[in-house]
């Protein structure tokens, strides 16, 4: 597929087209889906050593002003978040649902966002409208994101620059890699330790390029970020978590500051009081790992029904688990479908298949703790 075909191009658009990237489109843009080595290959090596992945579609926002006022639109403390760390946050509607969750990183005298592609447009109008005069708030058009996610990424960024070898998880520094001015953040959306890096779109293509000399680097594409991600139990906005989904049933609680769940600051964020409540009497429904006990993969919106026939579940996303050597996927069931080890039936090509419940996520994490 040509790029015009597929969307707007990255900035690594000559750097995908040279490594036989199979382009796809995505959130408006061309985006690579595999390369030769496939997505199985780009899954394993990415756990086994680094992958180098573009995620340039995601949106860059830049807020400025009264900062706190961000604790009016999401659920995480913003107040108490220290200089130079970031925070996963989720932007809430009036009934606790999930609009979009975010990457918050405090900067001097701002707060730079990474937002979902698919939804950048709409948080930055939402954001704005919501902060109102109180801050400044932009999306950059000029900046490029490089994900390198992997147990040998430290070694390879730290031959870069050693200092980022010790850069704490959920931590940020600014500093130059390969003559580029660089945001660098110790995060990532595979459940392995990494880094995500922020900085000109002019320039990602010679950093890329540098990162990708090193033998222990392979470029990524999208199949298997999902299939990683998904192993590691984390969630697809849009897919897993959405405008109907709260942060308790998408056992995302942990998200909702501490000061809020204890009492001793009052929340803002929209939906705070259906939200609160539900930390202590729960929600109708959770969100769940799930595996097939046969090899028929799992696709989102399927049926999930007990042995009695009733339906108590959907399924939300499912993909091959290549570390694990199965199929992997993630739902929603009844409270009391839950349990790991709940037996349920899926009906595919009008034959009965039985899934398990699992505990997420399917592979350890392994981010670094310093």
């Amino acid at each position: 597929m040509s790029d015009e075909a597929a969307g707007r191009s990255t900035a690594l658009a000559a750097l995908h087209r040279e490594f036989g990237a199979r382009l796809v489109p995505f959130a408006g843009y061309a985006m690579p889906l595999q390369y030769d080595g496939g997505i199985r290959e780009e899954h394993l090596h990415t756990r086994r050593a680094a992958g180098l992945f573009d995620v340039s579609h995601m949106g860059q926002i830049t807020i400025e002003g009264d900062l706190d006022q961000l604790e009016t639109l999401v659920a995480g403390d913003i107040a108490g978040l220290p200089l130079w760390r970031q925070r996963y946050s989720l932007l809430t509607n009036a009934d606790g649902g999930i609009r979009d969750d975010l990457m918050i990183t405090r900067l001097p005298e701002r707060l730079f966002v990474v937002a979902n592609a698919a939804f950048k447009h709409d948080d930055l109008a939402h954001l704005a409208a919501g902060l109102g005069a109180a801050c400044r708030v932009s999306l950059a058009e000029d900046r490029a994101l490089l994900a390198l996610q992997g147990p040998a990424a430290a070694a390879v960024l730290g031959a870069l620059e050693p200092e980022l070898a010790t850069l704490p998880f959920m931590a940020a520094r600014e500093c130059r890699l390969a003559g580029s001015t660089c945001l660098v953040n110790r995060c990532g959306y595979t459940g392995e330790d990494g880094f995500e890096i922020a900085l000109a779109a002019a320039d990602a293509e010679d950093l890329a390029r540098r990162l990708l000399a090193d033998e222990r680097v392979a470029p990524v594409g999208l199949g298997a970020r999902d299939s990683l991600r998904l192993e590691a139990g984390l969630c697809l906005s849009g897919t897993d978590i959405d405008a109907t989904t709260t942060p308790i049933a998408a056992d995302l609680a942990w998200t909702v500051a501490r000061k809020y769940r204890d009492g001793s600051t009052p929340a803002r964020f929209p939906g705070a009081g259906v939200v609160l409540e539900q930390l202590t009497s729960g929600t109708p429904r959770v969100r769940v790992g799930l595996a097939p006990l046969g090899r028929v993969p799992l696709r989102a919106a399927t049926e999930l029904v007990d042995t009695a026939g009733h339906v108590v579940g959907t399924v939300t996303s499912g993909s091959f688990g290549a570390s694990v050597g199965h199929p992997v996927a993630m739902g929603y069931v009844e409270r009391a479908c839950a349990r790991p080890g709940t037996r349920l039936e899926v009906s595919i090509r009008d034959r009965r298949h039985e899934v398990e419940v699992r505990a997420l996520p399917f592979v350890p994490h392994r981010y670094y703790r310093g």
